[in-house]
């Protein structure tokens, strides 16, 4: 990998932590990403083969992180390629990000799919997102951001959970955003 200060290439990543020191960290699952459309597309792809094919040694869950290059945007068709291309090199799910039409994201990919947050935007945007991508076929939500950047991050924690396991309106969790203390 690399860190925020390499801007240019800030997401060609690779291996940071082996199989075999998730084992001793006794993970429940591992995550490995590819960004498809870049110069170094090959590079991630064939990292995250190798990640799976020796996680699967093991029996340990892998969790496919998917992006596309800048130029080609939040696009349900670029996102979909990314995603179904990860589920078929063996990932056991997949974290993407939210995009217009993104029911197509999820019907063509063979297993469950959360979203990633991505940038930190108002709250009641941020719940809509995750209320929309559960209305659309994901499983749930990784918020990162949109919670430990909000003005109330216990509020959020709060209302993405109702959004998630109890199936609340954005009104609703927003409210219990509100509510919070």
């Amino acid at each position: 990998g690399t860190s925020i200060l390499n801007e240019t290439n800030l997401l060609h990543e690779g291996t940071v932590v082996s199989i075999e020191d998730a084992i001793r960290l006794n993970v429940s699952a591992v995550a490995f990403s590819i960004l498809v459309g870049q110069p170094f597309e090959r590079d991630t792809i064939l990292g995250m083969t190798e990640y799976i094919d020796e996680a699967n040694r093991y029996g340990i869950p892998v969790l496919a992180v998917t992006a596309v290059g800048r130029g080609l945007g939040k696009d349900a068709k670029y996102l979909s390629l990314a995603s179904r291309m990860a589920a078929e090199l063996g990932a056991n799910i997949v974290k993407t990000y939210y995009c217009e039409n993104f029911e197509k994201v999820v019907e063509t990919c063979p297993v469950p799919i959360v979203i990633a947050g991505g940038k930190k935007i108002p709250e009641k945007e941020a719940l809509q997102m995750a209320y929309n991508a559960l209305q659309a076929g994901a499983i749930g939500v990784d918020m990162g951001r949109n919670i430990f950047q909000s003005k109330n991050p216990m509020g959020m924690i709060k209302a993405v959970r109702a959004i998630v396991h109890e199936n609340a309106t954005p009104k609703e969790a927003y409210q219990i955003f509100k509510n919070e203390k």
